[in-house]
């Protein structure tokens, strides 16, 4: 909803401003806090954020920004239980449940074509699936505000999908900031919580 309404770049950036607020709230020492500025300042870079005056599409954007750290903070709660990928697979047999009466007539040409079908399973096991089940791992071995810094790198694995896919060549600029996200990530170092 929020993209129907605003560039991508704002709504990744509203997105990953929480992000950016459970990162400090976990930060112990100097070295992380330099870690963190210098991996926004690439984001930054790599997002090219523009401002918009669309208050439904800001209250979308924010809300998913919201619901993403929401995602963070509960998802290490559940990881460092020991029941990460059985709760995660509980989880999305729920949200199957709950978002099938919505989806469904969507998706209903998509059972009388083979190649859509395949297609939407493919999409949903390299989109939900395996992501959620490395964050899963993830989560559970490392403190919260070193995984939160570490999404940091979604906008540089946007980009080189990018490069790779879709043939979209990085400017000087995008480079930049790709090296800042990696330099920022390359120096936290993770602390216990």
């Amino acid at each position: 909803l929020a993209l129907d309404r605003l560039p991508i770049s704002l709504v990744a950036a509203i997105e990953f401003v929480g992000t950016i607020g459970v990162a400090l709230v976990g930060l112990r020492s100097r070295r992380n806090v330099a870690a963190l500025a210098i991996a926004v300042a690439g984001t930054l870079l790599l997002i090219d954020i523009k401002w918009s005056s669309d208050p439904v599409g800001l209250f979308w954007a924010f809300l998913n920004g919201a619901l993403f750290v929401g995602y963070i903070v509960l998802g290490h709660r559940i990881a460092q239980t020991g029941i990460g990928i059985t709760g995660l697979g509980t989880a999305m047999a729920i949200a199957f449940l709950v978002v099938l009466p919505v989806g469904f007539s969507e998706a209903l040409p998509a059972f009388s074509a083979p190649q859509l079908l395949v297609a939407a399973i493919g999409v949903g096991i390299c989109s939900s699936v395996i992501p959620y089940i490395c964050d899963q791992l993830a989560m559970a071995r490392l403190p919260r505000a070193s995984f939160a810094l570490m999404l940091s790198l979604l906008p540089l694995t946007a980009t080189l999908i990018g490069v790779i896919v879709l043939r979209q060549v990085p400017s000087l600029t995008d480079c930049l900031g790709i090296a800042l996200v990696v330099v920022g990530v390359a120096m936290h170092k993770p602390a216990q919580e």
